[in-house]
């Protein structure tokens, strides 16, 4: 545990800490409220130790000794009972009774010395440093002290504009003089970006943005005129200052130019404008694929997430969802717009949503069509930019509706008439489960060996269909004929020793199967590359795949016989819905659809016709010369003069200034793309245009900054003469000769 004196000496370490920071707040307030009305750190540093200085030696913080402390805490502390001058002093100069008292105020301090705090007024100076730098905040928002404050700007700066005076005649009179400069960017108010003030005079913001300018001589001029591709603006005096303003629209350079009273011009270097376009918001779809497909009895939901974002917030989002149903010249669209299962926060600049979309809420059926994409504005004002997704679709299989066409160029249908029973037998298998508990036992059979002889049918027609022989050694055609007889006298004529499954099972044991394995024989090489018309299982309309798929499904329409004729329909039915999905592939895989154009050739004159006279025909030439436009006349032009007023030091004319005008106009139009690499140039440009004095040494870098700005020539292929030596010669000839 701490010693009593320990403990008073750290609360004097506090109480002197506080002292020390409420010394500071006081001496901050003045020192910047200087600063905003001077913008000089020199002065606000010398006001900050000064009004410091001041307050320390009304506050004194070092004077508390551990006396005052000792007192303090006893005045505020009443389990010290007037005793905390104890801890001050030795222990072996006290009573026992005196040092009983001693402990018993160390552990009293213990507990409760915390809730004894310092004194101070730290509350007070944060409200004087707040008060002070509010002041200061106004004067500088309003300029309330502007003559101060502007007085006190550098007259000379690396930002400073600097004019050049357009008239070369000498005079004793003292040019105007800048002095202060200010550029404000107020940036639209969807981008939510605090505005911005500097001394620099290049522009970069974003589109829309309103820029005001500030500048003031030190002495009275006649006019200020601000100048960008080809325009002048005139600027007002408010307040002695000559203000100008204008909206971001396009990209390019600005100067200044002024006159004084005696009507003499300046011109001011050139400045950048770079516009920054809003873009548009970027959306991605995620967590599904573009195409998704539903069986009718599955669960059709279809769910994802988008991923917005853009660069100065987004306003809203949305679904455009669009149902097709029909086909053909019937079909019908029906568009709703969706929301999102979160609701979106306006103006964040990423946003993630969801959203699930239910099929049969949408009520869709059967091969219906859904199309859908997400659309998203951003905040920009007036009017906003809009992007929009991929298109995503989502299908429910129809396994009724679709047509079948084996080859687009047949003009007949040569599927069988039962090509569609599947489906049907399906619906009565499900109904005669679903009606199982009030059919006896005897009808129920009954009707279940009629469904399997309704399977049986159907797929002795597609047997037929494929071109297989008959089951009872005839055509597939007399199967179905004599498959009624054998109905009628299937149980008159059964045999006890005969397996009543026979018919209806694979027999891979036995002979003249067709799941039998063949007997190894001596392979044809040309048998792949031959189609076999005597072989019934190469004598189809299918592909070999489609022929493959329509065996598959032969096999599950056997099983699902089966399985009727055993009176469990239960277990025939996903043997029958796989032979349906096997048809409806076969049928979906076989469709191609062909645009065919037809030709129609002029009419021939008969009288014309097989005489061979080709008087009349005449044969037509064009001949032209394709030459690119010069996108830089003016500069070639220019460069030919440079050459010229470097060598000779000639004197610049005023068809000369025109000329660097023309070739400035020609430069601009470039430079607005990279106006860093080519804006020394063209201030060049317009300092001889306004009939500014340019030294030699300019001219020179005037002419490679010109030279710099034409863009490269491309080679022309052009045939070159080469020598050739007699020994060549002799080799070409024999080349040509054996050739």
């Amino acid at each position: 545990m701490r010693s009593g004196h320990d403990m008073l000496v750290e609360f004097r370490r506090r109480w002197r800490l506080m002292l020390w920071l409420e010394i500071a707040l006081y001496a901050l307030g003045p020192a910047i409220l200087s600063y905003l009305i001077f913008f000089k750190v020199f002065w606000s540093l010398v006001i900050l130790f000064l009004v410091a200085g001041m307050i320390l030696f009304f506050i004194k913080p070092w004077k508390h000794s551990l006396e005052n402390v000792a007192s303090y805490i006893d005045l505020h502390l009443e389990a010290t009972e007037y005793s905390t001058g104890l801890l001050l002093l030795p222990e072996e100069k006290l009573s026992g009774l005196a040092r009983i008292q001693q402990n018993r105020v160390t552990t009293r301090l213990v507990e409760k010395l915390k809730t004894v705090k310092p004194p101070n007024h730290l509350v007070r100076g944060a409200i004087i440093l707040c008060s002070f730098i509010l002041i200061g905040a106004v004067i500088y928002k309003y300029e309330l002290l502007s003559n101060l404050q502007w007085s006190q700007q550098p007259k000379v700066t690396p930002e400073t504009i600097v004019f050049k005076p357009t008239d070369t005649t000498s005079t004793t009179v003292e040019s105007p003089k800048l002095i202060r400069q200010q550029l404000t960017i107020n940036y639209p108010n969807y981008t939510q970006v605090p505005s911005v003030e500097t001394s620099k005079m290049d522009i970069k913001a974003v589109e829309g943005s309103k820029v005001s300018w500030k500048i003031r001589f030190d002495q009275e001029i006649k006019s200020v005129t601000m100048e960008s591709m080809g325009n002048s603006y005139p600027m007002k005096l408010i307040d002695e200052a000559y203000t100008g303003k204008s909206i971001l629209t396009n990209a390019g350079f600005y100067n200044f130019k002024f006159t004084d009273l005696q009507d003499r011009s300046y011109v001011s270097e050139l400045y950048a404008i770079e516009v920054i376009k809003d873009k548009s918001p970027s959306v991605e779809i995620k967590g599904i694929k573009q195409f998704t497909s539903f069986a009718f009895n599955e669960d059709k939901k279809v769910s994802f997430t988008t991923a917005i974002a853009d660069d100065f917030g987004i306003e809203d989002s949305y679904i455009i969802a669009t149902v097709s149903k029909g086909s053909g010249e019937s079909v019908k669209f029906r568009e709703e717009k969706l929301n999102f299962n979160n609701k979106i926060s306006k103006g964040k600049r990423n946003l993630s949503l969801s959203k699930n979309i239910d099929l049969d809420q949408m009520k869709m059926e059967p091969g219906d069509e859904l199309y859908f994409y997400v659309e998203a504005l951003d905040s920009k004002r007036p009017k906003p930019n809009i992007s929009r997704s991929e298109t995503f679709f989502a299908v429910i299989k129809d396994t009724v509706s679709d047509n079948f066409a084996v080859e687009g160029t047949m003009g007949v249908d040569l599927m069988p008439d039962y090509f569609r029973s599947q489906r049907q037998l399906i619906i009565d298998t499900e109904k005669l489960l679903k009606d199982k508990a009030k059919l006896s036992t005897k009808d129920y059979k009954s009707k279940s060996n009629e469904l399997g002889f309704d399977q049986k049918v159907l797929r002795l027609k597609y047997a037929e269909f494929m071109g297989d022989e008959s089951e009872f050694g005839g055509t597939a055609e007399g199967d179905v004929e004599s498959l009624e007889h054998e109905d009628e006298d299937h149980h008159e004529e059964g045999h006890e020793e005969e397996d009543p499954l026979a018919k209806y099972t694979h027999k891979h044991d036995s002979e003249n199967e067709h799941n039998l394995v063949e007997e190894e024989k001596k392979k044809d090489p040309l048998e792949e590359y031959l189609h076999n018309h005597e072989d019934p299982e190469e004598s189809t309309l299918f592909t070999k795949s489609l022929k493959g798929k329509l065996r598959q499904a032969l096999n599950e329409m056997w099983d699902a016989e089966l399985y009727l004729r055993l009176y469990t329909p239960e277990k025939s039915l996903p043997y029958q819905y796989r032979a349906l999905k096997l048809i409806q592939e076969i049928k979906n895989s076989a469709r191609i659809y062909v645009h065919r154009i037809g030709f129609d050739p002029p009419p021939i004159k008969e009288d014309k016709r097989l005489t061979g006279e080709i008087d009349e025909v005449s044969g037509f030439r064009k001949s032209a010369e394709l030459e690119q436009e010069d996108a830089y006349p003016s500069i070639r032009i220019i460069l030919a003069r440079l050459e010229q007023l470097i060598f000779e030091k000639g004197a610049i004319t005023e068809e000369d200034k025109l000329l660097f005008g023309q070739a400035g106009n020609e430069l601009a139009e470039k430079a607005i793309e990279n106006p860093g690499q080519y804006l020394e140039t063209l201030q060049r440009l317009k300092w001889i245009s306004e009939d500014v004095t340019v030294p030699q040494e300019a001219l020179v870098a005037l002419q490679k900054g010109l030279f710099l700005t034409l863009p490269e020539l491309k080679p022309n292929a052009v045939k070159k003469q080469q020598q050739t030596s007699e020994i060549n010669d002799l080799l070409l000839k024999e080349l040509e000769i054996n050739d």
